[in-house]
């Protein structure tokens, strides 16, 4: 691995770094309230999925039982 001057290391980071393109205002706000929606509908899911299963096990207990 080859050593590089400190100079030429901040350089190399600047020109890195001015690569980079951050989202607008509106951008974050969209993936922020998809974030949230995908999270309540995912707690949605398995919440009905955990009822089925309760309410099946119950169900089996209650015929074998």
């Amino acid at each position: 691995m080859a050593t590089t001057n400190p100079l030429q290391f901040i350089q190399q980071v600047r020109a890195e770094v001015s690569k980079i393109v951050w989202p607008t205002r509106r951008e974050v706000l969209l993936t922020t309230v998809m974030v949230f929606i995908m999270a309540a509908l995912t707690a949605v899911f398995f919440a009905l999925v955990d009822l089925l299963i309760r309410s099946g096990l119950q169900g089996l207990l209650n015929i074998f039982g």
